[in-house]
C-alpha cells in the first residue's frame, strides 16, 4: 500500500531532508526542513512539535507508507536494502540530500548499499520519538500498535524541560498527560525568549531617562517596571512592592517622558502575557506534583 501527500509549498530541495521511519508493519518516508535539526535549541524544540497532532502539521510531511511482509527481509546487513525500499527511497531523494535514520546499523546499510549520506544523531532520535508519539495520526494507514518496549528511548528535550522544572519521571511512566504539561512549561518558557531583547531594550531606556539601573532585574520585574511606567495609576500594591518607593516615585514622575519610547499597548500586551504565563507554570508545577510517579529533583541535580 502506497500513499502520498502534500504541504511543501515551493521548498527547494536544497532545503529539506527526507526522514525514513520504520513502523510495526513497514516503513514511511516523512520530508521535513533539515534546518530545524541543526538549530542551536533543537534538542530541547523538536520534540514538542510532536506534542500533539495540531503541533505538527507544519513541521513534517507523509510522501509515502508501504507495508513490508518481511522487514528484515526490506534492511539488513546480509543483503543490503531490498529493491522495494531502494525505490521508496530513491523516490523522493534527491542527489545530496540526506535521509535521516532511527538507528546506526540502517544508516551504514544504506549507505553502503545505495550510497545516499544518512544522519543519525540524538536530534533525530527526537523525531523518530515524536513519530512513534503520532504514528497513527500522521499514517493512518498503520493498523499496528507500538509496543511499550518500542516507544523507548524517551525524548531527552521533554525529560531535559521536567529536569529544569524540578520534576523527574521514569521514561516508561510517561503519558499523554506528562507530554501536553511539559509542551505547556516549554511555550511559557518562550514567552520569555521571544521578550527577552525588547525588555532588555526598555531597562536601558529606564536607565538612561529615570537613572535607575536594571542590572539584577529578571524578566518579570522589567515588564512590571514598564507596565508601571505607561499605567501608573493603575499600579497594584504587589507591583510597586517589587520596587523602592524612590523607584515607583521615579517613574510616576517620569511617565510622561516615555511617551515616545513605549507603546502603551504593547507594552500592557507583554505584562499581561507574562503574567498568564507564570500562573501556567504553577498551575502546571501543582499538577505535576499530585502524580504518584513524579518526583521532584532538588536543585543539585538538575540540568543546566
Amino acid at each position: 500500500m502506497s500513499v502520498s501527500s502534500t504541504g511543501l509549498g515551493n521548498l527547494i530541495n536544497s532545503q529539506l531532508i527526507s526522514v525514513l521511519f520504520e513502523t510495526p508493519s513497514g516503513f514511511a518516508i516523512f520530508t521535513m526542513l533539515e534546518k530545524d535539526l541543526k538549530q542551536p535549541d533543537a534538542m530541547q524544540n523538536v520534540w514538542a512539535n510532536f506534542g500533539a497532532d495540531y503541533r505538527v502539521e507544519d513541521f513534517i510531511w507523509l510522501k509515502e507508507f508501504q507495508e513490508f511482509k518481511d522487514k528484515s527481509c526490506a534492511i539488513n546487513q546480509d543483503t543490503g536494502v531490498s529493491w522495494d525500499l531502494t525505490e521508496m527511497i530513491k523516490r523522493y531523494h534527491v542527489h545530496g540530500q540526506k535521509i535521516a535514520v532511527g538507528n546506526a546499523e540502517y544508516k551504514v546499510i544504506i549507505e553502503n548499499s545505495l550510497g545516499v549520506p544518512c544522519l543519525f544523531d540524538e536530534i533525530v532520535m527526537e523525531v523518530m520519538w515524536g513519530l512513534k508519539n503520532l504514528m497513527h495520526f500522521l499514517i493512518p494507514q498503520e493498523k499496528m500498535k507500538l509496543r511499550n518496549a518500542d516507544r523507548l528511548p524517551m525524548s531527552q528535550g521533554l525529560m531535559m524541560i521536567l529536569n529544569r522544572h524540578g520534576f523527574g519521571i521514569k521514561p516508561e511512566m510517561v503519558d499523554n498527560d506528562i507530554i501536553l504539561a511539559t509542551c505547556m512549561l516549554l511555550d511559557c518558557e518562550y514567552c520569555d525568549v521571544k521578550n527577552r531583547n525588547p525588555l532588555r531594550l526598555a531597562g536601558w531606556h529606564i536607565e538612561e531617562v529615570s537613572g535607575i539601573k536594571f542590572e539584577g532585574w529578571d524578566l518579570m520585574k522589567l515588564a512590571t517596571a514598564v507596565n508601571i511606567i505607561c499605567y501608573p495609576a493603575e499600579a497594584t500594591i504587589t507591583e510597586k512592592a517589587m520596587f523602592t518607593h524612590d523607584e515607583v516615585l521615579k517613574f510616576e514622575k517620569d511617565a510622561h517622558k516615555y511617551e515616545d519610547r513605549f507603546y502603551k499597548g504593547l507594552c500592557l500586551n507583554v505584562y499581561n502575557e507574562m503574567v498568564e504565563a507564570r500562573a501556567h507554570i504553577k498551575s502546571v508545577h501543582e499538577a505535576l506534583k499530585t502524580l504518584p510517579y513524579m518526583h521532584e529533583v532538588r536543585s543539585s541535580e538538575r540540568i543546566t
